[in-house]
């Protein structure tokens, strides 16, 4: 639609429909559709300096507004108010100060050298346009017979500069609410509004008045434009992050170009004077500005390579010092994607499990865990990924190249947000040795040195293990003979008799209750725990060994003959202090009740 009314304008007013009146009423709806879009984008922004400048657009708008709309009436009732009435004139001038502050106000964002190559920059920019202002205004006003056009032309040339001089700081510095584009076609716009009145008699020759209201409102129209630019383009963005802008403008070379450009047009276009030596001179400004930003830049390049540099060493030393502890640590570490796949592998998994670090590239940890130890490697990934960031550990056995399992110490982190890493890092530590002496030593604190049974210690730990149970059932087994085995044979010979005696337990109970516990309690003295045997199990047991035990045993070529006596104790395991002392007390019974019988 604006482009539209861009279109339409031009041969509208150049055909001669148009009029002073015509011309009034367009910029007023102007004006209005300012502080529409002004309040359109004003919810849009994130920043509160980005909401505090729409306000403040749509504030200078209303005031414009009005101004327009009191000089619109104006002209309505006499044609003959054609130029600006003071109180336009003052809302216009308010307006523009009301944007004018916000500028200056708003936070510039840089700091140190990156400040300083802003201002370089604002300052070449700065320059050009006041050359411009020179040749087309100022330069010819200066002469003037009325002290009035001086003064107006002063003014307007340096709240023109002001003006550019906040749309520079915003543009150039990245803090501002708006893109480059919409910057920059609203600035050309809100300069051609102010120098239209100014510039437009010279480019016109001051006898087309059809061609001054075109040059008025193209301007006007293009604010409103860019306005319009700046919401499809917030409104498309939808919260998506913007692209990262230039860290460099060319707004200084465009100015530098324009002006240059702007000097060989005055030289051919008249004599050298004061119009023309005011170019010149600006185009030597902007040449020591622009050398003195180019300086800047070779400095700060300069720097930033002698800083790359050292860094770049000191990066190489930190990669060789990890390089180095890597490649001698004894530890592997893993990391492994979510599939379960190692994606790196350190040079010390050669040693611990045999396969090169490339090979181990690619490799399913799942197929390497023992499959008794695949429920604690699972649990041991549910924990990290439950808790990102925060280490878990765990003891599995991984599979080596030669078949044989290794115990690993392994302490895990869930790194896949990490950009650097991108999966669950693995420390393990090989604890094959240490491990197999951890179990050594537990076996010998709870089994008998000589039969390789459960000794007491384990027994009463199985027994606490059956707490809650009902019914357990414990027998104690003591021989009989035993003591004329050793007096005659001696204790070699009693030991393997023990020995063998050991072995037709265990083969008794595992036939007849396979989830039973043999244990020697100390010389000649063993017991079984039945954790779910009944009574009649436990008469059933004791009458099985009973007949095993009393059959010879061959011990270093003799024909050994021994008994056994059984007691048996049936009851709630949470009493085991007392199931093993009836059991006991049970077993001297039938020993005496074997004694007497043997004498009658």
């Amino acid at each position: 639609m604006l482009l539209g009314l861009a279109l339409a304008t031009v041969p509208f007013f150049l055909a001669g429909l148009g009029s002073n009146r015509s011309s009034w009423l367009i910029q007023t709806g102007l004006d209005t559709a300012i502080v529409a879009f002004s309040l359109r984008l004003m919810p849009l922004g994130r920043e509160p300096a980005g909401r505090r400048f729409w306000r403040s657009l749509a504030l200078a708008g209303a005031l414009c507004a009005t101004g327009d709309g009191y000089q619109t009436v104006l002209v309505l009732h006499d044609p003959q108010h054609v130029n600006a009435s003071l109180v336009q004139t003052a809302f216009v001038v308010v307006a523009m100060g009301v944007m004018v502050v916000t500028m200056l106000r708003h936070p510039l964002g840089t700091v140190g050298r990156q400040r300083l190559r802003v201002l370089l920059d604002a300052a070449t920019v700065l320059v050009a346009v006041g050359v411009f202002l020179w040749y087309f205004l100022l330069a010819g006003r200066l002469h003037s017979d009325r002290m009035t056009d001086r003064y107006v032309a002063a003014a307007t040339s340096i709240i023109m500069l002001i003006t550019v001089f906040g749309l520079l700081k915003l543009i150039l510095s990245g803090t501002a609410p708006f893109t480059r584009v919409a910057g920059l076609a609203g600035g050309i716009g809100v300069s051609g509004s102010a120098l239209a009145t100014s510039i437009g008699p010279v480019l016109t020759g001051g006898s087309n008045p059809r061609l001054m209201f075109v040059i008025q409102l193209l301007p006007c129209i293009l604010t409103v434009a860019s306005l319009r630019m700046q919401e499809l383009h917030m409104r498309r963005r939808d919260g998506r992050p913007e692209s990262r802008r230039r860290r460099y403008s060319r707004l200084p070379y465009l100015a530098v170009v324009a002006t240059q450009i702007l000097m060989v047009v005055a030289l051919f276009a008249a004599e050298p004077g004061a119009r023309v030596w005011g170019v010149a001179i600006g185009v030597l400004i902007i040449t020591g500005l622009v050398l003195s930003r180019q300086l800047t830049a070779f400095q700060d390049n300069d720097r930033l390579l002698t800083s790359l540099d050292q860094s770049m060493l000191e990066l190489h030393s930190q990669k060789e010092w990890f390089r180095s502890v890597v490649q001698h640590a004894s530890d592997v570490t893993l990391v492994v994607d979510d599939r379960g796949a190692v994606s790196y592998a350190s040079p010390s998994v050669a040693k611990v499990l045999g396969t090169t670090p490339e090979d181990a590239v690619g490799m399913l940890v799942h197929e390497r865990v023992h499959r008794d130890d695949l429920p604690v490697i699972g649990e041991l990934g549910e924990r990290l990924a439950a808790e990102p960031g925060s280490d878990a550990s765990a003891r599995v056995r991984l599979r080596h190249i030669d078949g044989t399992y290794r115990w690993l110490d392994i302490v895990g982190v869930d790194l896949r947000d990490n950009a650097s890493v991108r999966g669950f890092l693995y420390s393990a530590r090989d604890v094959t040795e240490a491990h197999e002496l951890q179990e050594e030593l537990r076996h010998r604190a709870t089994h008998d040195a000589l039969t390789g049974l459960a000794n007491r210690a384990l027994l009463g730990e199985r027994l606490r293990a059956a707490a809650g149970t009902e019914e357990v059932s414990v027998l104690i087994i003591d021989l009989d003979g035993f003591k004329q085995v050793n007096d005659i044979y001696g204790h070699h010979v009693g030991d393997e008799l023990l020995i063998a005696v050991a072995r037709r337990l265990t083969a008794c109970t595992v036939s007849t209750s396979p989830g039973g516990t043999v244990a020697r309690l100390g010389g000649d003295e063993f017991a079984v725990l039945l954790p779910e045997g009944s009574a009649a199990q436990a008469l059933r047991l004791a009458a099985t060994v009973r007949d095993n035990i009393g059959d010879p045993v061959e011990v270093a070529g003799e024909r050994l003959l021994v008994g056994a006596s059984v007691g048996i104790s049936t009851g709630p395991a949470d009493d085991m202090e007392r199931l093993l002392r009836d059991a006991d007390a049970a077993m001297y019974a039938a020993k005496n009740d074997r004694k007497a019988a043997a004498s009658a």
